[in-house]
C-alpha cells in the first residue's frame, strides 16, 4: 500500500513562500478568491545554478503558455516539474515580476514605496542562499498576457475563479520560490490581492 504525506499552507496576500519538492512531490496551488496572480521560481534543489529557463521550456513545448502537460524545463533543458492538472489553462511565462523599477516606468514614481515580487522573490530567495544573480525570468500562474498580432502584450483580468488549482509533479528533487504578487496597478489581481493555498504531497511507501 502507498501512503502519502501532505501538508498544507495558505500564504497570505503579497506574502513569499518557499519549499523543496521532492522527486516524485505534487505541489498544488490554489487561487482561493479568484484573479490572484501567483510568481514562481524552481531550482534543481541539489545545485541551484540549474534553474528554470522560459526561453527553454517555450523552446520544447513550442507555446508561449503553460497547461496540463507542459514541461518546466531547466537551463540546461532538462525537465524541473510537470503540470499534472489545471483548472485554468493559459498561465503567462513572458511578462516577468513586477518590482519598484518596472512600477515606477509603468505606473509612476508615486508607485516607488509599493512592494513587489521581486523583493518577495529575493527575501525568500535569501533563505536559501540566493541572491540577485539567481533571479531569472518567472511563471506567473493565473495571470492572463494576451500577446496581440503586432506583438505587444496586455495584462488584463485573470482567467481564474475562487477555488480553482495548478497542480505541478517534481520530476527532481526541487527548490521553488512563490510571490503571491502584491501588484495593485494592474488588474492581475483584479486590484485586491488576496490570500492562496500551496499543498504539498510527499510520496511514500508503507514499511
Amino acid at each position: 500500500m502507498t501512503a502519502t504525506t501532505e501538508t498544507t499552507t495558505t500564504v497570505a496576500a503579497r506574502a513569499p513562500w518557499s519549499a523543496v519538492i521532492p522527486r516524485g512531490g505534487l505541489l498544488t496551488i490554489t487561487d482561493l478568491h479568484g484573479n490572484q496572480a501567483v510568481d514562481f521560481l524552481v531550482y534543481d534543489a541539489a545545485d541551484t545554478a540549474v534553474r528554470y529557463s522560459a526561453p527553454d521550456t517555450l523552446q520544447a513545448q513550442g507555446n508561449i503558455f503553460l497547461a496540463t502537460g507542459s514541461v518546466l524545463m531547466s537551463n540546461e533543458h532538462t525537465p524541473l516539474m510537470t503540470v499534472t492538472a489545471d483548472g485554468c489553462g493559459g498561465h503567462d511565462t513572458i511578462a516577468g515580476a513586477c518590482s519598484k523599477e518596472s512600477n515606477t516606468l509603468r505606473y509612476g514614481h508615486h508607485t516607488w514605496s509599493q512592494h513587489a515580487c521581486a523583493d518577495n522573490f529575493l527575501a525568500e530567495g535569501a533563505r536559501w542562499g540566493l541572491g540577485k544573480r539567481d533571479m531569472v525570468s518567472n511563471v506567473n500562474w493565473y495571470m492572463n498576457v494576451p500577446v496581440e498580432d503586432d506583438g505587444t502584450l496586455g495584462i488584463v483580468d485573470g482567467r481564474s475563479a475562487a477555488g480553482l488549482a495548478v497542480t505541478l509533479r517534481a520530476e527532481r528533487d526541487v527548490l521553488v520560490l512563490v510571490s503571491n504578487c502584491p501588484q495593485i496597478n494592474n488588474p492581475c489581481n483584479g486590484f485586491d490581492p488576496t490570500p492562496v493555498r500551496m499543498t504539498v504531497t510527499l510520496p511514500g511507501a508503507d514499511r
